[in-house]
């Protein structure tokens, strides 16, 4: 554990030192080649103007070349290998997507990744907004804030753990230590194992995303609410409305493009979403999803490249038209777009 620690400590010095050093030296390179100061006024004016023009490529480039090696090549390659065979040596066409949507387990698998798309966006977004509106009325609200908003800086993985405990299961005649068995046993219930309850697992797995996610939505509706003119408000309140009425009819209309970007946001997290179906319940009970199964082809039983490829390029396919959108929308709200 300790060996663990220093090694992350020393990560993030090497990192963020690297980083300071190198715009730091690139900097006193550039300013050396192309100095500005002891020269002649045209010299001075030509070599600013190339200081202009390569600077910004030694701030950008470092970060487009690690985009290129780690994102643009790895999509490359999962396209050709989702159209390789097992060890991604031979050509066998369309035959991994013709599998893919002839299998049993991955119509499963998307079907629970639509039960998710239908309830996480909507549940964090509506907690979010529901929780920025009410503390934003409460002295007490920026301490709730933080602690609807703490579970963001937890990982999914332990977040897992964390409801596994709640959900912790023992057998009849032992003690409950899940907070769940206990409260229904308290209340005359019968425990339940319920992570392992086909069909309902999914969403005992969702709230765990949800109690992630509802903090980010609450940080950025709770600041798009501020931006709200107080005259709306004001005027609402003197022609005669009520608190639900100026909450429906007049906050969430100004708001509506924040939280188009919450929904979404969120939306491509859900088409992803690995780690928690993985530490729970590795995708048995009828719980899978499609990340966790394009992990179980790639990686297990030998791997199948082809098939796992063709899985990730599906995935894929599904995110980008609404992380594009989402992109659009953000720049409108930021004044980017018209």
């Amino acid at each position: 554990m300790t060996a663990q620690i220093l090694s992350a400590i020393f990560t993030i010095i090497i990192g963020v030192g690297g980083c300071v050093v190198y715009y730091w030296g690139a900097n006193k390179i550039l300013d050396a080649v192309f100095p500005s100061r002891g020269v002649s006024g045209a010299a001075a004016v030509d070599n600013l103007r190339r200081q202009g023009l390569i600077r910004p490529w030694l701030f950008v480039g470092p970060a487009m070349l690690i985009v290129t090696v780690y994102l643009v090549y790895p999509v490359i390659e999962t396209l050709r290998l989702s159209f390789m065979d097992r060890g991604g040596e031979n050509f066998v066409g369309f035959a991994n997507y013709s599998w893919a949507f002839g299998d049993r387990e991955f119509r499963n698998s998307i079907f629970n990744n639509l039960l998710w798309l239908a309830v996480v966006p909507a549940a964090c977004t509506f907690f979010g907004l529901i929780i920025a509106v009410l503390t934003d009325k409460i002295w007490w609200g920026n301490i709730a804030k933080s602690l609807v908003f703490l579970p963001l800086a937890i990982s999914f993985v332990g977040a897992s753990v964390i409801w596994k405990f709640v959900y912790e299961y023992r057998a009849e005649g032992q003690t409950q230590i899940g907070i769940l068995n206990a409260a229904v046993q308290y209340l005359g219930g019968n425990p339940q194992v319920w992570i392992s309850t086909p069909f309902w697992n999914n969403f005992f797995l969702m709230v765990i995303l949800i109690w992630i996610q509802t903090g980010f939505a609450m940080v950025i509706l709770s600041s798009a609410l501020r931006g709200i003119p107080e005259e709306t408000i004001e005027a609402a309140v003197i022609d005669g409305a009520n608190p639900f009425q100026i909450f429906w009819k007049i906050m969430v209309p100004q708001i509506w493009g924040s939280i188009a970007v919450v929904w979404t946001t969120i939306t491509i997290l859900v088409l992803k979403v690995f780690d928690i179906v993985l530490t729970m319940t590795n995708g048995q009970w009828n719980s899978q999803v499609l990340a966790n199964l394009m992990f179980d082809w790639m990686f297990r039983g030998g791997g199948d490249f082809g098939r796992g490829a063709a899985i990730a390029v599906i995935i894929m396919l599904a995110v980008v038209p609404i992380m594009i959108w989402n992109i659009r929308q953000a720049n409108r709200e930021g004044g980017g777009g018209h």
